[in-house]
């Protein structure tokens, strides 16, 4: 028997080394988001995502019930994505919580925010909002129980303006959800929809005009 041989016989005994507990769930909602990003939602397909990760397509019933428990744990993780780029823009905001400028600025940080990711990630987008009906959208929060959730960080935006004295606290309650609705609406329109064509600049326009006349009517 040649040494080659030999060695080749005697690694083909050795018992495969097992996969460290949760590495294929997680290895397949990470080649869930990769699917995601180039195709959006439809592109997230099980088999597809066993190859990926180098299993066979069973192994992947170990972890989901089927296409939809992996879809749904992909939008969790799209949407943990977005949370992550609207938590770094409202950090980079210079000044002291209440201060009404830096109160100010760090709501139209959330804005930003999401009109970038839009426009930077339409798949993933598209992804965080086409959660199936069986599935509830997942809780975010963080150690100190912070909900960091997109919803959550606008929330607390909105919170901000009032403890500066910008927003009348009268205003305050269930204000997060037309603003939510305009922000999501004009990046929807301008990425999907009929507005789809428009230029980059006029784009960055329209963002812009959006988060004015929020500010306006906050005021």
């Amino acid at each position: 028997m040649t040494p080659d041989r030999a060695a080749a016989e005697a690694s083909a005994a050795q018992p495969r080394k097992r996969r460290p507990r949760g590495a294929v769930r997680d290895g397949l909602v990470a080649a869930g988001l990769e699917l995601a990003r180039s195709g959006g939602p439809d592109a997230v397909v099980l088999r597809e995502a066993t190859r990926i990760v180098g299993v066979v397509p069973n192994a992947a019933y170990r972890h989901f019930a089927d296409r939809d428990e992996l879809l749904a744990a992909v939008c969790a993780a799209a949407i943990g994505e977005l949370a992550d780029r609207m938590a770094d823009g409202v950090a980079s905001v210079p000044g002291r919580r209440g201060d009404p400028t830096a109160a100010g600025e760090r709501l139209r940080a959330v804005g930003m925010a999401y009109f970038a990711f839009a426009r930077e990630e339409p798949g993933w987008f598209a992804t965080a909002f086409a959660l199936p009906q069986q599935h509830a959208y997942p809780a975010q929060g963080d150690a100190s129980g912070t909900d960091r959730s997109p919803l959550g960080q606008l929330r607390s935006a909105l919170d901000e303006l009032v403890d500066a004295g910008v927003l009348d606290p009268r205003r305050r309650p269930g204000l997060e959800y037309p603003i939510w609705s305009t922000v999501h609406g004009m990046a929807v329109l301008s990425g999907q929809g009929p507005l789809r064509e428009v230029s980059d600049a006029d784009r960055h326009q329209l963002e812009e005009r959006t988060l004015m006349a929020i500010g306006d009517i906050l005021r």
